[in-house]
């Protein structure tokens, strides 16, 4: 299965110069042959990003051989930033790493074997009894502590866990795998390294971004210094780029045409330290999905950027610093490039911009994710209307206001300082009203529709997030309205400006600033609103402890000036959802019979017979409120259905536990306000989550039982649990690696640039 992550992790173990070395060999057994496909397909799914288990990232030869660390990188009450471990970037060869703390897993320890080695026996010796719960003693996901014991702590770690050996809590190798690992560990491990080498294609447009980015001047220094911080996190490819090829920008000491001499600072926008160029490089290891932002680049690309920032008669003749101050506020820094230019390119790639500070990379978020709701729709702001951008007077009034925190981590200043910026970003949002106030009623035209990335859809499954373009599901409760200040300032705040290895100080600024973000994008739809309508729809979204967060940190909405809009007074945002659907059908990318049924037929037109009577009979599920489908209470937020037809037939649709909140307002106790009554399902072709909570593979034929044995489950756990054991893939099921890694398999099928290894960290026992 899975083949193209396989090849992927063969041809994607490069490093440039820095990383090659003479290949060392087997006379029976090959690293990249062997040993990276077995690791692609039984470990990676839990060992890649930033969550991987000791920090031991098992998706490149690189990853391997450095190891692993007690340090976790996720330690939100920590005091003090810890430094940067990124792989491929803050250290380079084995060595470096042992200096950094890492130790090694495939190194035997006198007469005992090396630590992977008596893992992975103590996985081997313990299987799990097919198909059947785990046992309660065995602790999964985010829940799990960190105990990465070192080698002369094995015998202590397997003592007191003798059933977690690796892999872990589930199906684990054949014997033919743990073979084939156990001669290569006793073989010594060696590894042999094989870097990427850019096709022709991709080489020559290499060069020409490359050129573009480092033109001489300051102003073309400045452009090339934004575009960097703004695609850093791209998965870039190229047109008639080379399947399964995907590159990065970074900063490099050398020019193009040498080998990259990486810059690793911790943000993208710190001082360099010398002189540097932007460069390039290959994605190194195998690509998975979380932290997999694609980013398309080609000659119509080029001529789009070529066309907002070098073609207007702007210019500056200085550059600013990188300074916190420069940080903070990237609408000082980066003033003299026209905030049209900024703004439509960022609208263009709105899609990828989202998902940069709404999916990820960061790899676990339930702090960060419990600031948004389980489900909305984001809209954007039409930049004729966008008095940032077309008021010069107005745009100097609000540049000041618009810095965030986080740039100061001192522990003891938080609160101070948390204050000082939700003063400005209050004087702001007052500035704005009023601004707003003097311009003619929001209307239709108000809301960009440039293409297809002007309709999102965003779905919270508690502690991660997905966003896809179109707009996916029944009407959300709430949606978002991005304007340039708003949609830069979330992407600096989240992305740019983040510190996954910052301080408990840095992370709590950050959170409670994105706590304003959000409540900015809901006030900036309301306007849309029907003015005497407005208090009441922010009372909804803000209820029982929210208006005590509303007291406390936001301002005054604008209940006076009218909308444009003629929506129906009782429900204005429904009316509004569905009008917002047909005027946008040609544009809307996601198309959705399913969960907005208006008809006797309930599934998409272009399936088959068999499939249409699937999605026919699984819409009995969804746009219902779990008072009357009492089921969903047991369901996680991110369960993937695998339908299987006639004649090798099958279709994959995610099932999406929407949970309903009170509010979204706080940091800590989301759990006292959820509403477990008016949770919903949304269920929509394809793979909607990185991390999936849990599988069923139902014949097409079944389906028709498995809706009617939901539907009767009601909250009746043994009636659950026996769909569970009918159609459920539990982590022990014989083919759950089969059935797992069919998930990617479909993205590669149905949508192969975005295809990567799935994580199973949030999978459930059910």
């Amino acid at each position: 299965m899975v083949q193209r992550f396989i090849a992927a992790s063969f041809a994607l173990l490069l490093g440039g110069a820095a990383w090659a070395q003479a290949p060392q060999s087997s006379p029976s057994i090959s690293y990249t042959r062997d040993i990276q496909p077995i690791f692609t397909q039984k470990c990676v799914a839990c060992h890649a990003c930033n969550d991987a288990a000791c920090q031991l990232n098992l998706g490149s030869a690189e990853g391997v051989q450095r190891g692993a660390s007690k340090v976790p990188v996720y330690q939100g009450e920590r005091s003090e930033a810890v430094p940067t471990t990124r792989l491929f970037y803050d250290a380079q060869g084995e060595e470096a790493w042992r200096k950094k703390g890492f130790y090694s897993v495939l190194d035997a320890q006198g007469s005992q074997a090396a630590l992977m080695a008596r893992m992975l026996e103590l996985g081997h010796k313990t299987p799990l009894t097919p198909n059947a719960k785990l046992p309660d003693e065995i602790v999964l996901g985010l829940e799990r502590n960190n105990m990465c014991p070192l080698p002369h702590e094995f015998d202590a770690y397997a003592g007191a866990h003798p059933k977690e050996g690796m892999p872990l809590a589930v199906t684990g190798l054949t014997d033919q795998e743990h073979q084939t690992l156990q001669r290569w560990l006793a073989a010594g491990a060696p590894v042999e390294y094989q870097p990427i080498q850019p096709s022709a294609s991709e080489a020559s447009q290499i060069a020409e971004w490359e050129a573009l980015l480092n033109r001489p001047g300051a102003s073309e220094a400045l452009v090339g210094r934004w575009l960097y911080e703004h695609l850093f996190l791209a998965h870039i490819y190229f047109t008639g780029g080379e399947p399964g090829h995907f590159f990065q920008w970074v900063r490099s000491r050398t020019p193009s045409g040498q080998p990259v001499d990486l810059i690793a600072t911790r943000r993208p926008n710190d001082p360099p330290g010398s002189d540097f160029y932007y460069r390039l490089m290959p994605v190194q290891g195998v690509i998975v999905h979380k932290t997999h932002i694609t980013y398309p680049m080609g000659p119509q690309k080029l001529k789009r950027v070529k066309q907002l920032f070098y073609s207007g008669d702007w210019q500056t003749t200085s550059l600013p610093g990188y300074g916190p101050q420069r940080r903070a506020n990237p609408f000082e820094t980066f003033e003299a490039i026209p905030a049209v230019a900024r703004y439509q390119f960022m609208l263009d790639n709105a899609e990828y911009f989202v998902r940069t500070f709404i999916r990820g990379p960061v790899c676990r978020g339930q702090i960060a994710t419990d600031v948004i709701r389980d489900n909305f729709w984001a809209l954007f702001q039409e930049p004729a209307h966008d008095r940032y951008v077309t008021d010069a007077v107005y745009r100097g009034q609000a540049t000041p206001l618009l810095a965030m925190p986080g740039q100061i981590d001192d522990v003891g200043s938080v609160l101070s300082l948390w204050r000082a910026y939700r003063n400005k970003r209050n004087d702001y949002e007052t500035l704005r009203r009023e601004a707003y106030a003097e311009m003619p009623p929001p209307s239709w035209s108000t809301l960009w529709a440039g293409n297809d990335n002007a309709l999102l859809s965003i779905f919270r499954h508690f502690d991660s997030a997905s966003v896809s373009k179109g707009l996916i599901g029944d009407v959300p409760t709430t949606m978002w309205l991005f304007d340039y200040p708003l949609l830069e300032r979330t992407y600096y705040q989240l992305a740019v400006n983040f510190d996954v290895f910052g301080n408990v100080s840095h992370q709590l600024q950050t959170r409670l600033y994105f706590d304003l973000i959000r409540n900015g994008a809901e006030v900036n739809f309301l306007r849309l609103m029907p003015a005497e309508k407005r208090g009441a729809i922010l009372d909804d979204w803000y209820q029982n402890s929210g208006k005590v967060k509303m007291w406390l940190d936001y301002t005054d909405i604008d209940t006076d000036t009218p909308s444009g809009l003629q929506l129906d007074k009782h429900h204005a945002e429904r009316d509004f959802g569905l009008k917002l659907l047909q005027r946008t059908a040609s544009l809307n990318a996601a198309p959705d019979p399913i969960n907005r049924c208006t008809g006797a037929y309930c599934s998409r037109p272009q399936m088959n017979a068999q499939f249409r009577d699937v999605e026919q009979s699984l819409s009995r599920l969804v746009s219902r409120p779990a008072a009357g489908l009492k089921v969903i209470g047991q369901l996680p937020e991110a369960t993937l259905l695998r339908i299987e037809g006639q004649g090798g037939q099958r279709q994959v649709y995610s099932l999406l536990r929407n949970r309903a909140h009170s509010n979204v307002a706080f940091l800590l106790g989301e759990a006292y306000r959820y509403q477990p009554g008016l949770d919903t399902l949304t269920l929509y072709p394809g793979v909607l989550s990185s991390y999936p909570n849990f599988m069923f593979n139902i014949p097409a034929s079944e389906v028709a039982a498995f809706v009617d044995a939901m539907e009767a489950a009601r909250d009746d756990t043994g009636k659950f649990e026996r769909i569970v054991e009918r159609w459920g893939i539990r982590r022990s099921h014989p083919q759950f690696w089969q059935y797992f890694h069919d998930l990617s398999t479909f993205i590669e099928e149905t949508d192969p640039v975005e295809a990567g290894v799935l994580d199973m960290n949030r999978y459930e026992n059910l």
